[in-house]
């Protein structure tokens, strides 16, 4: 039988979905949320604190987000806050989005064998922990399956020059992420680690040398060319359709094929 796929612009009409992590217009999150937006998606935005929300509210009133709340996933009671919201004014849930890490300076910079404890904790809770958090949180709503989405990189797999224990955490991210589709997946919930090339995200620039960094990827890549966060949403909105229903427990490159290259 042909796959009928319905009309683009309304393909993930009447879905509801959480898009955790814009900070500002050049966020991945953000690429991704217009993504979803752009399929007929109704969406709800978070921003980090006071500081990030004028720079993500006027791009939460351009998706005509209905629920625009903080989340600081340090702050207790804030992550279980926006899930009450949508609880209460949606009743459902369809696809989540998690782009969020951080890494404190002194953790982030020095050698992995050197991170002291503290550092090591807050780098597993806002980068891997928070996901498993969200993920516990959004499966009661997600009564007819769902999507959850987070991202990761290719520092997980293989040792990347100034990457650090976040690399680590990506890799904890991965596993973590391969766990929950096999627990979630009896219930119709899919699960992905996204995994884009180097973006001059807010995010990347906590990383030493990071235009360098860019500079390989794009030397190295077989495309030749660095990713957009375009690129990353229009991929990502699509496993978040019917027709990637049976694609789950996995890591999606979007990376111009870098990750294939020696």
């Amino acid at each position: 039988m042909i796959p009928v796929f319905p009309d683009s612009k309304v393909a993930l009409k009447g879905k509801k979905g959480l898009v955790v992590g814009i900070a500002n217009d050049q966020s991945i999150a953000w690429g991704c949320a217009r993504a979803f937006r752009a399929l007929g998606a109704d969406l709800a935005v978070t921003y980090l604190n006071d500081r990030a929300k004028k720079h993500v509210e006027p791009l939460a009133q351009a998706l005509e987000a209905p629920i625009f709340l903080p989340l600081d996933v340090m702050v207790e009671g804030q992550t279980e806050a926006v899930f009450e919201r949508i609880e209460s004014e949606w009743g459902q849930l369809d696809f989540l989005l998690h782009s969020i890490a951080f890494s404190p300076k002194e953790a982030l910079h020095g050698r992995v064998v050197d991170v002291g404890l503290d550092g090591f904790l807050k780098t597993m809770d806002v980068s891997c922990w928070s996901f498993l958090r969200m993920a516990h949180l959004a499966e009661p709503l997600m009564k007819n399956g769902g999507t959850m989405f987070t991202m990761t990189y290719y520092g997980s797999q293989m040792v990347v020059e100034n990457y650090n224990i976040m690399g680590v955490a990506k890799a904890a991210l991965e596993a973590a992420v391969r766990y929950a589709a096999a627990e979630l997946g009896p219930k119709g919930i899919r699960v992905h680690a996204i995994s884009p090339g180097p973006l001059a995200t807010r995010a990347a620039s906590g990383i030493p040398e990071f235009d360098e960094l860019m500079d390989k990827a794009q030397s190295k890549a077989p495309s030749r060319s660095l990713v957009s966060i375009d690129d990353v949403g229009n991929a990502t909105a699509f496993l978040a359709l019917d027709g990637a229903k049976l694609i789950t427990g996995g890591v999606l490159y979007i990376d111009g094929g870098y990750h294939i290259i020696d």
